[in-house]
C-alpha cells in the first residue's frame, strides 16, 4: 500500500513542482511589473486542488507551505491561504465509540450531543451538545487519523528528496527545515491535552483584554482524543454583510485583529498561529472570539526582542540592522552573503512607492519579506514560519474588509503600549555591554600571559637574542586589546547613536537602578 500510495502521491505532485520551479526562477529574475501573476495564480490553484485530493496530510502541508514566504512567490500563498481546514465529517457512528471509550457513556455524561457535525476539519470534527444545562461544543479526532497521518508523513519523507532534484539549492535547504516543522507540528495538532493546554494559556495571558473571547475548557470530558469546551456563538469575522447588519465598526475590527494577535506574539510566549476566518467569529459588540489553539507558536523573551528590533529596523529602514536581526532570529542560511542581501534589502524598501514608515500598508510590508526571502538564501525556524503564517493571514482578513489601515502604524501603537521599544533597546545595550564586559574579562585573563611574555621579552633584549616572534606575539596580543575596545567602544557608540534622548534617559535609568 505505502509504494502505491508514494507513486500516486508522486504522480500527482510532480506537474506542480516542476511549476513552482519554472515560477521561482521567473518571480526571482524579473520585476513585479513584468510578470504574468494570473499564471502564477492558475498554477497555484492547481497546487491547491491537489493538496485537497490527496487528503488531510497535505491539506495540512497546503496550509503550512501557504506562509512560506522563504519556498513559494506571493501569489502562491496568496491562493494556499484560501485553504481552510473543511474536511466531510466522518459518520457520528464512527465517532461515538470514541467519546464513550475516552470520557464514558454519552448518555450518562452528557445531556445530549447532536449527532450533525457542525464543522468537519482534516484531523477532528466538532458536535454541539449540552452539559448539566451548559451549551458545550466537543471535538472528536477523526476515525483513523492516526494511521493515515503515519502513512502519508512516510511517503513525505520519501518523496522529499525525489523532488528537490527539482529544485534551486536554496529551496533545498527551506523544504528540508520545513517537513521537518511539519511533522512536529502535525503530532502536536493530534494530541488534545496540548490544545487544551494551549487555550488555557492564552485565556490566561489576555483575560485583561476587553477586544478578545476565549472558550472554557471542560477538562473532566476532555483526553487526548477528545476535547469539550463552552460553546461561543458569533459571526464570522469576514463576514461583512452580517457584520455591517449588527453595526460592528469594521475599521477598528481589523485594527483589534491585528492588536489581539500581535499583542500575544510580542508580549506572550505563546500565540495562536492558525488565525483563518473559520477560527475567528465576533460578538455583536464586536469582540472577537477565538477558536482551535491546535497550531500555536511559542517564542521566548530573547527571540521576541530580536522580533521587535527586526520590526524596528525595518521601519527606519536600516539595512545592516535589518541582516543583524535577522541572522539573530536564525533566518539565514550559513554562508550567507551579507553584502548582497543588505542590498537587496534596500532595494526592496526603496520600492515602497517612496511612503513614509507609519504609512506603509501590509502589502507593502509582505511583499517585502517575500521578495527578499525569495531572491536570498533564507530559512525559517518554526516558530518564526508560525509567525509569518499567523501575519499572512490577518492580512487576508484585512483584504476582505478593504477598511482605512495601516499596519506599521498600529504596530508603533502596540510597541509603545505596552512598552516594548523601551524594553528592546534596553535589552539590545545589555547585550553590548555583556559583550563589552566579556572582552574586557578576556582581556585582563591574558594580563598574566602579557606579564610573561613582557619578562621573557626583557630577558632576551638583555641577552641580545632575536625578537621577532616574541615580538610578533606582543603585537599581535596588543592588537588584539585594542581592537576588543574600539570594536565595543564603536559599537555602543552607534547603539546610542540610534536611540532617542527619551529612551537614552530611561536605559541610563535602568544601568543605575540595576
Amino acid at each position: 500500500m505505502s509504494k502505491i500510495r508514494t507513486i500516486k502521491v508522486l504522480v500527482k505532485l510532480l506537474p506542480s513542482i516542476l511549476a513552482l520551479r519554472k515560477d521561482r526562477k521567473t518571480w526571482i529574475k524579473q520585476s513585479k511589473n513584468e510578470i504574468d501573476s494570473e499564471q502564477f495564480r492558475k498554477n497555484a490553484r492547481k497546487v491547491l486542488d491537489t493538496f485537497i485530493s490527496l487528503g488531510p496530510v497535505y491539506i495540512k502541508l497546503g496550509q503550512w507551505l501557504s506562509s512560506r514566504a522563504d519556498i513559494l512567490p506571493q501569489p502562491y500563498l496568496e491562493e494556499l491561504a484560501k485553504l481552510q481546514d473543511s474536511v466531510p465529517p466522518a459518520p457520528f457512528e464512527q465517532v461515538k465509540p470514541i467519546i464513550e471509550n475516552e470520557i464514558g457513556p454519552i448518555n450518562e455524561k452528557f445531556d445530549n450531543i447532536d449527532p450533525n457535525s457542525i464543522s468537519g476539519a482534516s484531523l477532528g470534527q466538532v458536535y454541539r451538545g449540552s452539559i448539566s444545562g451548559q451549551q458545550i461544543v466537543v471535538k472528536v479526532k477523526r476515525p483513523g487519523i492516526e494511521k493515515i497521518v503515519a502513512e502519508d508523513l512516510e511517503v513525505l519523507k520519501k518523496i522529499l528528496p525525489l523532488a528537490l532534484r527539482f529544485v534551486d539549492p536554496n529551496l533545498r535547504y527551506s523544504a528540508k527545515a520545513m517537513l521537518s516543522q511539519f511533522i512536529e507540528t502535525i503530532h502536536e495538532e493530534m494530541d488534545y491535552t496540548n490544545e487544551s493546554s494551549n487555550l488555557k494559556r492564552i485565556k490566561s495571558d489576555m483575560e485583561n483584554s476587553s477586544k478578545v473571547v476565549v472558550p472554557s475548557v471542560y477538562d473532566d470530558f476532555s483526553s487526548k482524543n477528545v476535547l469539550t469546551m463552552e460553546y461561543l456563538p458569533g459571526i464570522k469575522v469576514t463576514n461583512v454583510e452580517e457584520l455591517n447588519q449588527v453595526g460592528v465598526d469594521r475599521e477598528q475590527l481589523v485594527i483589534d485583529v491585528h492588536k489581539v494577535f500581535f499583542t500575544m506574539l510580542l508580549k506572550h510566549s505563546i500565540f495562536h498561529a492558525d488565525p483563518h476566518p473559520g477560527n475567528i467569529s465576533v460578538t455583536d459588540d464586536g469582540k472577537l472570539i477565538l477558536y482551535d489553539y491546535g497550531m500555536v507558536g511559542r517564542i521566548n523573551n530573547e527571540t521576541r526582542f530580536k522580533l521587535i528590533r527586526l520590526y524596528l529596523a525595518l521601519v527606519e529602514r536600516n539595512p545592516p540592522r535589518v541582516v543583524n536581526a535577522m541572522n539573530e532570529l536564525g533566518m539565514l542560511t550559513p554562508g550567507y552573503n551579507r553584502e548582497v542581501i543588505e542590498k537587496g534589502i534596500e532595494l526592496s524598501i526603496r520600492a515602497m512607492h517612496g511612503n513614509k514608515p507609519d504609512e506603509m500598508e501590509v502589502q507593502s510590508l509582505m511583499e517585502l519579506a517575500n521578495q527578499t526571502m525569495s531572491k536570498f538564501p533564507f530559512v525559517l525556524p518554526k516558530n518564526l514560519a508560525l509567525y509569518m503564517r499567523m501575519a499572512s493571514i490577518i492580512e487576508g482578513i484585512y483584504k476582505t474588509h478593504d477598511v482605512d489601515f495601516k499596519f506599521v502604524k498600529v504596530l508603533k501603537n502596540i510597541l509603545q503600549e505596552e512598552n516594548l521599544i523601551t524594553r528592546a533597546y534596553v535589552e539590545e545595550l545589555k547585550i553590548s555591554f555583556d559583550n563589552f564586559s566579556k572582552s574586557i574579562d578576556s582581556a585582563l585573563r591574558m594580563g598574566p600571559e602579557m606579564k610573561k611574555l613582557m619578562d621573557e621579552a626583557q630577558i632576551f633584549m638583555k641577552k641580545g637574542k632575536p625578537m621577532v616572534l616574541i615580538s610578533g606575539s606582543i603585537f599581535a596580543s596588543a592588537l588584539f586589546i585594542g581592537s576588543v575596545f574600539l570594536i565595543q567602544s564603536h559599537e555602543i557608540l552607534g547603539l546610542a547613536g540610534m536611540i532617542s534622548s527619551g529612551i537614552i534617559m530611561a536605559v541610563s535609568g535602568f544601568f543605575r537602578k540595576y
